[in-house]
């Protein structure tokens, strides 16, 4: 088969095959143009979901008579200096978004710089160019793109409904939006509602950018992040662990200004919240990575949706360490959306918590430990009676697990042992401390059915689920146990080797040293194997072969070897499950307020280890509005 050159138009239409995935890859290209000309408000039209009319207009700078003719040629730019593709400082740089919307679409600019007399026009229907003609417009630039792949109607075929594609617009200029609160979007069409995102003022943008997109509820319920780490530096603000949605969609990273789905930010996000969110839930944030663009590749992509750092575990770890110790300043604080779905249950407009609402616990069937009947959300620990001991925080590590009893976990001021009748739980008849009133968590003054403890506070009322609490304070402490300690390891009699592939066993290999802190000890046993040698004793009789191919599996996918910590995890926190006070038992006066204090000294303590709210707080004047005070 003979070689030949293609022609210029099928090259534009395989380079838009990579560029052009969509309508929304359509607005991004061209928001972007807009961001990088320095606009200060960009106008988005759309029509079918972008398949009929998508127009950006902006007021940026603009572009003379013969860059205009030039930007509609192939790798034709104006954003990279001294051909340097590693020092890229906007967000568009490879000058191959115009000509491959012209080669599939009906393109039209006009565009006027601040020197010219007047504006420009250009058109480009199909790949064919059309000549260069005065036009009538202020200052910056209009891009309008019609029928788009109508010059390759197989790939229609491809595109989803019209709502679908409108709302992925919608996202790709929410991201962008939120990058750039000083800009002023709006978004308009015949195919949806208006929206306006106003340039925020002030003197925090970016949290007034963060409100109107995201809303109030997230500001009121978000922990600032500011950390930096040999150049790196990370800002924006990540959601309480009872502020969660059930998808991953109000996740927001971005590196340089520029928004990215990135599989390594990803990785952090998940360990930083892995033991305070259920699994099946997650963390709304919105972060923002800079550093020396020469420290990242964002032309990795062809439409620059992930990027490469230079150093990857440097950026996992400071993503890791600042989202935790955000959580632990945040202390026993909880979600105030709590509250509110409380408020509403009270007034009958509700049902309390619900599925997939934010703040709202995850209470479907599915999720670990949950269950739902009837509308009621009830919890029920899943673990096998007299499979786990507790472990006695201020001695050894257990050797795996056994069925003799161990000292309890909960030996603290103010606490007897759980395993005795409880004496009359009326804290009311106890006279009131005032000082205590004015502490977060309040005073004790009742026992519900058992479980919840009630205590009053200088302007409401707090509810406690005595079990999810105490079993965060047991779990914390397991935690500090492990951590002041190497993990016990046991000695395997005979090694057991495990058959990898060659590159899975090199990755476990040089992981080896990280492995061995939380009790596993491997090393290579010839090119495509691994040799295991001891194991955490406190897992007890493994399967050693199905971890190991778990492991390779998550380093292949994540980079990261935290399968193993969070199953030690999990051991422990299903210990302090079976070692906190159980639903159902009579507390002393004295022995509430000592849990009450110790959640207000415990990090973490507003969720349990499930992501479920610990307390809810009911303010007094929403109890005088129930019944018509106010």
């Amino acid at each position: 088969m003979q070689v030949r050159q293609l022609g210029e138009r099928i090259i534009n239409q395989i380079a838009a095959g990579e560029v052009i995935e969509r309508p929304a890859s359509v607005i991004k290209e061209l928001v972007e143009n807009a961001v990088d000309a320095g606009a200060k408000n960009i106008e988005i039209v759309t029509a079918a979901g972008g398949k009929t009319l998508m127009r950006v207009s902006d007021d940026g700078a603009g572009m003379r008579q013969q860059d205009l003719q030039l930007a509609i040629r192939r790798h034709c730019t104006s954003k990279i200096s001294d051909d340097d593709l590693f020092d890229i400082r906007t967000l568009g740089f490879r000058g191959e978004a115009l000509p491959s919307i012209g080669s599939v679409a009906r393109l039209a600019i006009q565009t006027r710089h601040a020197e010219e007399d007047h504006a420009w026009a250009i058109a480009v229907d199909g790949g064919r160019e059309q000549p260069i003609v005065p036009a009538a417009r202020n200052r910056g630039t209009q891009v309008e793109v019609r029928d788009l792949f109508f010059a390759t109607p197989a790939r229609l075929k491809f595109l989803k409904s019209d709502r679908a594609e409108a709302a992925a617009i919608t996202e790709i200029v929410k991201r962008i939006a939120l990058a750039y609160p000083e800009i002023g979007f709006s978004l308009s069409g015949a195919d949806r509602q208006p929206q306006n995102w106003p340039a925020a003022r002030g003197g925090e943008p970016e949290l007034a950018r963060i409100a109107q997109i995201l809303g109030q509820d997230f500001v009121d319920n978000a922990m600032e992040i500011d950390a930096e780490r040999e150049g790196v530096r990370l800002s924006g603000f990540a959601g309480l662990p009872t502020h969660h949605r059930g998808n991953a969609q109000h996740q927001f990273f971005f590196v340089n200004g520029r928004p990215v789905k990135d599989k390594l930010l990803l990785s952090g996000l998940r360990g930083a919240y892995a033991d305070v969110l259920a699994r099946d839930r997650h963390p709304v944030v919105v972060l923002f990575i800079d550093l020396d663009p020469i420290q990242v590749d964002v032309n990795v992509h062809p439409a620059k949706a992930d990027v490469r750092f230079r150093d990857g575990q440097l950026v996992r770890g400071l993503l890791v360490g600042a989202i935790r110790h955000a959580l632990v300043q945040a202390g026993h604080r909880s979600s105030t959306s709590n509250a509110a779905f409380a408020f509403d249950a009270l007034r009958g407009q509700g049902n309390g918590f619900r599925p997939g609402a934010p703040g709202a616990g995850p209470v479907t069937g599915n999720a670990a430990g949950y269950a739902q009947r009837g509308g009621q959300v009830s919890y029920e620990p899943r673990w096998q009676p007299d499979a786990f001991s507790p472990l006695e925080t201020a001695g050894p590590v257990s050797h795996g697990f056994s069925e003799q009893p161990q000292a309890p976990v909960h030996q603290q001021a103010g606490f007897t042992d759980f395993s005795a009748p409880s004496a009359d739980a009326r804290a009311h008849e106890a006279p009131v401390e005032a000082e205590k009133t004015f502490l977060p968590l309040g005073a004790a003054r009742a026992q519900v059915h058992e479980t919840y403890i009630i205590a009053q506070t200088g302007d409401g009322v707090v509810i406690v689920d005595q079990h999810a609490a105490h079993e965060r304070l047991v779990y914390e402490r397991l935690k500090e146990a492990l951590a002041k300690k190497d993990v016990a390891r046991q000695i395997l009699l005979i090694p057991e080797v495990v058959e990898l592939p060659e590159e899975d066993a090199s990755r476990l290999a040089e992981r080896a040293e990280d492995l061995e802190k939380v009790g596993l000890c491997l090393e290579a046993f010839g090119p495509g194997a691994i040799a295991v040698r001891e194991t955490p004793a406190i897992l007890g009789d493994m399967d050693i072969k199905g971890m190991i191919h778990n492991l390779a599996d998550e380093l292949a996918e994540w980079d990261t070897a935290d399968g193993l910590k969070e199953k030690l995890d999990h051991v422990a926190a299903t210990m302090a499950c079976h070692g906190s006070v159980r639903a159902g038992r009579r507390m002393r006066p004295e022995e509430m307020d000592a849990l009450l204090r110790d959640m207000e000294a415990t990090p973490l303590s507003g969720q349990c280890n499930h992501g479920r709210p610990t307390w809810v707080e009911l303010k007094l004047t929403d109890i005088e509005k129930l019944f018509g005070r106010k």
